[in-house]
């Protein structure tokens, strides 16, 4: 009743712009967000989760389900999503830097990335290094190989699984992995 009576002072004496700003004020906004739940893309926020979107988003989720079910907790789905950030924006694609740039395999062949994370011919099949969730159990393969990843920094990590050039190239992805995972590792409610 107060709230009314308050309310109705201020539409009256100061003018429609400071209304709205008293809304604001005295009905405040939901903030809180539906759970978000890796398995279920339809709970992902439709704005993205630090300019990650949609498909890229469910590539994420992809990963982190796939980490999980391996055995990885939160600092391994982090090093994943980070690497695929930095090889594909996190998209299943069908080329990779040799059609792009012309970057060539150390004996000089031409390179045969694809996938989520640009994972060359000895990886896998094309169907394996496309599929997502089969090109990610393939990176954590041979993540949990690596001795000691886990104490290394994530992007040196990730750098010793792809043999990338730049041990530093996956740094920058790090804030938007963790946001990322951290995003999508809500708690799923059973459905019936």
């Amino acid at each position: 009743m107060r709230r009314t009576r308050l309310l109705r002072r201020i539409l009256i004496g100061a003018g429609a712009a400071s209304a709205v700003v008293a809304l604001a004020v005295l009905v405040p906004l939901s903030t809180a967000q539906a759970p978000v739940c890796a398995s279920e893309p339809a709970t992902f926020p439709a704005a993205g989760v630090e300019g990650w979107e949609g498909e890229q988003l469910e590539n994420a989720a992809t990963i982190v389900l796939t980490a999980r079910g391996l055995g990885f907790g939160r600092d391994g789905q982090v090093v994943g999503v980070m690497a695929a950030m930095g090889e594909s924006s996190l998209r299943a694609i069908e080329y990779g830097d040799w059609e792009t740039a012309g970057v060539t395999n150390p004996d000089g062949s031409r390179t045969t990335s694809i996938g989520l994370f640009q994972q060359q011919e000895w990886w896998g099949s094309a169907e394996e290094r496309l599929d997502p969730a089969s090109s990610a159990a393939l990176f954590f393969d041979r993540l949990a190989r690596l001795p000691g990843w886990e104490d290394m920094e994530p992007s040196h990590a990730i750098h010793r699984v792809q043999v990338n050039t730049d041990p530093e190239h996956y740094a920058r992805f790090q804030e938007d992995a963790e946001a990322v995972v951290d995003a999508l590792s809500g708690a799923c409610t059973p459905t019936d």
